[in-house]
């Protein structure tokens, strides 16, 4: 399990830790199987229903506290730990997509984590992400709330990034660039795209934002208007207005 806090252990093992009875729990509504669940005697005295709920392929182990501790990267840990497979986790289908978040380098776990909530929220198809932050580390799956077991979510390199949006594009899908306010060209208030046909919505790092290379493959920047007083929103922030357009405008309410 320590080992699973690092990168390297999570490849070499082809497996991911969670952490929380929580992340148990939605583990479970997905019908996945977790290979090792371990917990605290006092956490297995109060959550016997949702043991019974484990699949017969999960092993089942007590732990003291300061073992459970040890294997945690959490300060207080809950109680339960649980590994589960990478095999467990959700593909992409073959068939083109109707809806993608693309993220290019995005560095902080928890701005990934809530991303990847919000992305499931709105029905978000698939997740690609530019390097960046590991989305299959603890603090990542932690901070999505299990939205990341939930979503397809492929990792790649920036010129594989770009050779995918290119593919999507001459499938049909419109790839749409977030920008600044300020940002040279033909810059948009985000409400006046058509988001209910198919788009891929490309989200720069926290700091440089979106690479030059990227944007000018986009269709179509958009802005989110606001206030001069800030330089620039948080990009979970932003991504919450722009990701969620696309349910307003399927729900009857078209954009102005």
């Amino acid at each position: 399990m320590r080992r699973l806090h690092r990168p390297s252990g999570r490849l070499e093992q082809g497996l991911i830790l969670l952490e929380g009875t929580h992340l148990l729990q939605e583990a479970l509504r997905l019908d996945l199987c977790p290979e090792l669940v371990l917990a605290t005697s006092d956490w297995l005295d109060r959550h016997g229903a949702l043991c019974e709920r484990l699949p017969d392929a999960s092993r089942l182990r007590s732990a003291s506290a300061e073992v459970l501790a040890a294997a945690a990267t959490t300060r207080h840990p809950d109680g339960v730990l649980l590994i589960l497979a990478v095999t467990e986790l959700p593909v992409a289908a073959t068939s083109p997509p109707g809806f993608v978040l693309a993220l290019d380098r995005l560095q902080d776990p928890g701005n990934l984590g809530t991303l990847l909530r919000t992305a499931l929220a709105a029905g978000v198809e698939r997740v690609w992400l530019a390097e960046g932050a590991d989305p299959l580390q603890p603090k990542v799956l932690r901070a999505s709330s299990g939205a990341a077991l939930a979503l397809p979510i492929e990792r790649m390199t920036s010129p594989d990034l770009h050779s995918r949006l290119e593919a999507a594009r001459a499938c049909g899908v419109q790839l749409v660039a977030a920008m600044v306010p300020e940002a040279a060209g033909d810059v948009r208030p985000y409400w006046e795209l058509d988001w209910c046909r198919p788009t891929a919505l490309l989200l720069g790092n926290e700091g440089a934002g979106l690479a030059p290379d990227l944007a000018q493959l986009a269709d179509r920047w958009v802005t989110i208007p606001h206030s001069s007083a800030v330089e620039s929103l948080n990009v979970a922030a932003a991504a919450a207005l722009l990701l969620l357009e696309r349910p307003r405008q399927a729900h009857g309410r078209p954009a102005p």
